[in-house]
């Protein structure tokens, strides 16, 4: 199918209408609330029947959506998928983490695709996990995906969203690192455990982490939504990717607290399942577009990120 035109662009406005999946998750909840906070107008996308005017129901599994609550919408950003680290892996949860992102993609890019005046831009959140293992390679968005699972799963998420861009809408591939936060994901898990003093290298330490504070991580999407020229994948992750044993150095440095342990590789495979090889495995991962498109980081470093965390 060819790529179809609008017949004319919204005018922009001061106050917007925005679509947000994800919303109850850690970065869907903070982006509504800085969203709100600015006066725009969210809209949450709910997995059961909507109870207020700021609601909207879709079923990712069915493919459903009730696409006349999106009327009006100027831009959506996609968030929705099942936590990549809260579960240990086995095939069962593996499936559960492809069929969120990918049919969950899928059946929003669909919406949004039937409407008759859809929105000027969807961002759809999804990860670094496409590029792999890259080692001590840095790479930015030029990057072909990698091999395994994350990788072949984000190949599959981000081609979802083909029927959004063949209806004229710009879609940018939000490829998020580790968001720094002590409300929750993988770091939400480390802070109770470095303030405990029980925080330690993971494996040889060596292996790259890819952050972004939380704070960066909202302002980026936002930059995305505001941003005519940014389209296709672009990283949002801090511009300095440091080593595992770095990070330990600085959640000890800032949180003041030892960390002399090590947590060997054969625990996490036992604990963490085959999700072990990509929390050993290493992301080199630079921002090359959102640095170029004029995004300034808040919290551009991990001392800087931990701390803004921890606050």
């Amino acid at each position: 199918m060819g790529r179809m035109q609008r017949s004319a662009p919204r005018t922009p406005a001061t106050r917007r209408r925005v679509a947000v999946t994800g919303a109850s998750g850690l970065i869907g909840s903070a982006l509504v609330r800085s969203l709100r906070a600015d006066g725009h107008d969210v809209l949450r996308l709910v997995r059961r029947p909507a109870r207020t005017a700021d609601e909207v129901e879709w079923d990712p599994k069915r493919l459903y959506v009730d696409a006349a609550g999106l009327v009006g919408v100027d831009a959506v950003v996609h968030l929705a998928g099942a936590g990549v680290g809260e579960r240990r892996w086995n095939e069962a949860y593996k499936k559960e983490i492809r069929d969120s992102r990918v049919l969950g993609t899928a059946a929003i890019s669909q919406a949004l695709a039937s409407l008759a005046d859809p929105p000027e831009v969807l961002v759809c959140g999804t990860a670094l996990g496409w590029y792999g293992d890259t080692g001590s390679w840095a790479v930015d968005e030029s990057a072909p995906a990698g091999s395994g699972f994350l990788p072949s799963v984000c190949v599959e998420w981000e081609a979802a969203a083909a029927p959004a861009e063949e209806a004229g809408i710009r879609v940018a591939y939000a490829r998020t690192g580790l968001v720094v936060a002590r409300e929750g994901g993988a770091w939400g898990r480390l802070f109770p455990v470095f303030r405990a003093g029980l925080g330690g290298r993971m494996g040889d330490g060596r292996q790259y982490w890819s952050f972004i504070s939380l704070h960066d991580e909202v302002a980026a999407l936002r930059h995305l939504v505001d941003t005519p020229s940014l389209s296709g994948p672009v990283n949002l992750t801090a511009p300095d990717p440091v080593t595992n044993r770095e990070v330990t150095a600085a959640m000890s440095r800032v949180l003041k607290r030892p960390a002399l342990l090590t947590v060997p590789a054969p625990a996490l495979k036992l604990v963490l399942g085959d999700f072990a090889g990509d929390v050993l495995g290493s992301q080199r991962v630079l921002p090359g577009r959102l640095v170029e498109s004029g995004f300034a980081f808040a919290f551009p470093s991990i001392d800087d990120a931990i701390r803004a965390a921890a606050r």
